[in-house]
């Protein structure tokens, strides 16, 4: 599973991928708005944003880039590594059933 990550401290970027790695996903990183990251987000399976180090302009061209595609996106205020660790196991759950 590849999850887009949007924001986050760039000291921070070792240790998202060590959490990541240890529950098999790879992550594409954006510290911050990049040209062409729209294109490269159209392949990730889901995407965190972490609010609070981003501007409104690259998280809202973040979120239009996988409106419609079924993506699921997590938006975070906190940019902490437990606060990605949980978003990831959220998204490695299996589905509730009714």
């Amino acid at each position: 599973m590849c999850i887009g990550v949007i924001g986050g401290m760039d000291r921070l970027h070792p240790h998202y991928l060590e959490e990541a790695d240890k529950l098999g996903m790879k992550l594409k990183l954006f510290a911050c708005q990049q040209n062409g990251m729209s294109s490269k987000l159209k392949n990730v399976d889901a995407l965190v944003i972490f609010t609070n180090k981003i501007s409104h302009t690259a998280k809202r061209q973040a979120v239009n880039a996988v409106r419609g595609q079924g993506i699921p996106v997590i938006q975070v205020h906190s940019c902490g590594v437990c606060t990605l660790r949980d978003c990831l196991r959220c998204l490695s759950a299996p589905p509730a059933q009714k």
